[in-house]
């Protein structure tokens, strides 16, 4: 596929939580995700969260986590790449979606990592570049440059929410619109 689809995508969100997004030095990836959370939410696409070691990292954060509905699920992992942990690829396939949609923290850790197993694995992956980060910049830039490379598609959050829509007859537009107003 060129363009994501609504009806055969899954939003995957690693480790938006509170120690790591503290490290960062601008809160992007905190908004970013937020909207991309609540255009989820607002078009029934299925939600995955990770954290990873909620007991030494904190819970996803407070902006976030207001917005996680009872069929969002949120994933504890120890694996950096969430793929690698027990019961994920299972949970994940269960699913039947093709497309995942991807942002978190650390882009060069644990998103590079399951990005490059969801890849292996067959999917098409959208790692939406505003709704990533790391603490270095320099990391941050190799890990999209590393994950263009592998074959994953590399948008912002605009792009996935108007090639969702793909109209502005979609019954849900003038909602998902109003996020990025």
């Amino acid at each position: 596929m060129n363009t994501l689809n609504q009806n055969d995508c899954l939003l995957l969100l690693i480790d938006v939580q509170e120690k790591l997004v503290a490290m960062l030095e601008k809160n992007t990836v905190v908004k970013q995700s937020n909207i991309l959370l609540k255009t989820a939410n607002i078009l029934g696409i299925p939600t995955i969260i990770t954290e990873q070691y909620p007991k030494g990292l904190g819970k996803t954060v407070d902006y976030l986590s207001e917005h996680i509905k009872d069929t969002t699920e949120v994933f504890e992992k120890t694996a950096f790449s969430v793929l690698k942990d027990e019961g994920f690829a299972e949970k994940l396939k269960a699913y039947g979606k093709k497309q995942i949609i991807i942002g978190g923290i650390e882009a060069h850790i644990c998103v590079h990592q399951t990005v490059a197993d969801l890849l292996e694995a067959g999917y098409e992956v959208y790692v939406v570049k505003d709704a990533c980060a790391s603490r270095k910049k320099d990391n941050f830039k190799n890990a999209i440059r590393l994950m263009r490379q592998n074959g994953a598609k590399i948008a912002d959050t605009e792009i996935v929410l108007f090639e969702l829509l793909k109209t502005s007859k979609h019954p849900n537009f003038k909602e998902v619109q109003a996020l990025i107003k």
